[in-house]
């Protein structure tokens, strides 16, 4: 069957035919004037002498040319060679053996000789047809996500088997994928009908070939294919290769949906748990307060005042801890809106300080600041939320009997807030890793509580202002930066 060059081969063949036609012509001439002329032989070896001629044109050009030539060295054979010399008369009956056997074995040869040539591009062209279908395998296999995966698919197709234009129609979506420069207007309703229609593909001699794409007996796409002409096996297996990388991209995108659901189930179930832990404390002050007040209607002026106050500002800290969850929730599914603002950096860490007394307890928190720093637009709520998850993590994993330092820094064109403390450190195979979602070490995950959400949530904040969160531990030390970028302006 015909490979994908082999009509423009044989255009290049029939261009050439004149050519090749002259050149055998040639070849018997030259082999003539030299066993007559030039080195007289006896007639057996010219006759070896044309044979051996007719087959390297049947060789090397294929089987017309070497019959002409073999018709032509038979006559001069018969002229220069065979008795009585310069007529086409045999006067010995023997020697008419002798040519049509001559004849026929040249004709013979040259059949055979030309079938083995077939055979041989044959067999070069099925090796490409092996090559190409490997390399779309592995083009599919290394698809990303950054296109519609059956876009990509019909692309790469076009790419390895040199076509002009070809057309994708999945069924499952209904959309049509185009690519190349072939006109393929009005196959939409054939492509449609394709995959429900049974057959495999349409007449191969079809312009365009059409393609059904079926896995099993589920039918998954149809494609239009121009500009060459390919095998069925072919087609057969590029058929396959498409409804393998629809299935897998299907697949692929389920397990995406699955993983984002049991994330988002995952990502409700912490929120709960540490609001509910999170919410104890002020709601217990909150409660004892109002208990006392309630108890004790005629309690001195003085000590209302201060239980008062104690629930007044455990109400802010309980407002302040509802506000946190839900940007956490928001900051988790959704994208980031930054409102930046000209701000202080140091009354923001004085602010997260403040807000967070209680946790702080008696932990010593030492703060040093530059003197003059430069005020640069951020969102103020949402950097306060990130220093507060660093600041939080810092007190969470450090004796109460080692400081937890914080530093405002300026330094080449940017704001640093360093958080420092003296806990165990992190592992550095850990290190590349405590930034994603949900992450945490198996060596405190069991011992300590947490989401693995806080760290995740101040990655995205300082990213969401074109800054930078990083983190350098060793045993007893561990430092997360962040780096926020000056204005331009500000700096001058």
């Amino acid at each position: 069957m015909l490979a994908y060059n082999s009509s423009r081969r044989k255009n290049k063949l029939l261009a050439r035919r004149p050519f090749r036609f002259l050149a055998s012509l040639g070849g018997v001439a030259v082999v003539t004037f030299v066993a007559h002329s030039v080195i007289p032989v006896n007639a057996t070896t010219v006759g070896f002498a044309y044979l051996l001629l007719v087959l390297s044109i049947a060789s090397t050009w294929g089987f017309f040319e070497a019959a002409v030539s073999s018709i032509l060295a038979t006559l001069v054979f018969n002229f220069f060679f065979l008795p009585p010399v310069g007529t086409f008369t045999i006067a010995d009956p023997q020697n008419w053996v002798a040519l049509f056997s001559f004849l026929a074995t040249s004709l013979i040869a040259s059949r055979l000789s030309a079938k083995a040539k077939a055979r041989a591009l044959e067999a070069v062209e099925r090796q490409q047809d092996v090559e190409r279908l490997y390399s779309f395998s592995r083009a599919i296999l290394l698809i990303d996500r950054t296109a519609p995966f059956p876009q990509q698919v019909i692309e790469r197709l076009a790419e390895i088997f040199k076509l002009n234009g070809a057309v994708l129609y999945e069924l499952r979506t209904g959309e049509f994928y185009r690519t190349g420069t072939a006109m393929l207007e009005g196959v939409e309703n054939q492509l449609r009908e394709a995959p429900l229609s049974g057959s495999s593909f349409s007449e191969i001699q079809q312009h365009p070939i059409l393609v059904g794409v079926r896995l099993g007996s589920e039918p998954l796409a149809s494609m239009a294919l121009g500009g060459a002409k390919m095998p069925g096996s072919v087609l057969q297996g590029i058929a396959n290769l498409v409804a393998i990388g629809l299935e897998r991209a299907r697949a692929q995108e389920l397990a995406q949906q699955i993983e984002a659901a049991r994330q988002s189930e995952q990502l409700r179930t912490t929120l709960i748990d540490a609001m509910a832990h999170e919410f104890k404390t002020p709601l217990t002050l909150i409660k004892a307060a109002t208990t006392s007040l309630l108890a004790n209607p005629n309690e001195a002026m003085e000590s209302r005042k201060d239980q008062l106050a104690i629930a007044d500002e455990e109400a802010e800290h309980l407002k302040e801890l509802i506000d946190d969850a839900i940007e956490m929730a928001r900051l988790d599914t959704a994208h980031i809106d930054v409102h930046p603002e000209i701000s202080n950096l140091q009354d923001t860490v004085q602010d997260v300080l403040a807000s967070m007394q209680t946790d702080i307890d008696e932990h010593p928190v030492r703060v040093v600041c530059d003197n003059q720093l430069p005020k640069t637009a951020f969102d103020r709520r949402l950097i306060k939320l990130a220093i507060k998850q660093l600041l939080d993590n810092a007190l969470k994993y450090s004796s109460s009997e080692t400081p937890v330092e914080i530093g405002v820094h300026a330094r080449d064109g940017m704001l640093a807030v360093e958080i420092t403390d003296y806990g165990p450190g992190i592992a550095v195979e850990e290190q590349v890793r405590i930034f994603e979602r949900f992450y945490r070490s198996p060596s405190i995950k069991n011992q300590m509580p947490g989401s693995g959400l806080g760290l995740s949530i101040a990655h995205r904040i300082v990213q969401s202002h074109n800054g930078e969160l990083s983190v350098s531990s060793r045993p007893g030390r561990t430092t997360f930066r962040i780096n926020l970028p000056v204005l331009k302006q500000e700096i001058a």
